[in-house]
């Protein structure tokens, strides 16, 4: 195993969001990451494959319910 491991500033920068919302999408389980005891890393190729499967959708669609 020789991929690279990213933190959550990087994945932010890569995908152009805030480091919170990287956090968020990680919580709900649409960006794939491994949990280092309290810390989350993300593994590059696993991000990689995610932006070119075009993503995931989040659950419920973008809308609150009213």
């Amino acid at each position: 195993m020789n991929g690279k491991l990213l933190r959550v500033d990087e994945v932010a920068q890569l995908l152009d969001l805030r480091r919170h919302r990287v956090y968020e999408l990680a919580r709900a389980n649409i960006l794939p990451h491994v949990r280092l005891g309290r810390q989350i890393r993300f593994s590059a190729e696993k991000i990689q494959e995610f932006i070119e499967s075009g993503g995931q959708a989040l659950p419920g669609g973008w809308r609150k319910e009213a």
